[in-house]
């Protein structure tokens, strides 16, 4: 029987630069809310959303982001 073809990926991952100068890699975004008119902007807030809920729950501010960039990773 014939392995089933991979599938496109559902997630795109971003390098996140952070005013504090920190950096958090390979940050997942679904992949349905890129590619529009707005290329890759509705990464961050995708993103912005996430560092929320993770700084609610940490009780700490959450840091603004200075730059997104696609991850260089495999595939």
């Amino acid at each position: 029987m014939a392995k089933p073809s991979k599938a496109k990926s559902d997630f795109v991952l971003f390098d996140v630069f952070y005013d504090d100068g920190s950096r958090r890699s390979n940050r997942r975004v679904p992949a349905e809310l890129l590619g529009g008119l707005d290329g890759d902007e509705p990464a961050r807030a995708a993103i912005e959303d996430q560092d929320r809920r993770i700084a609610e729950q940490s009780g700490l501010p959450p840091a603004q982001i200075v730059k997104l960039v696609r991850s260089g990773g495999k595939g």
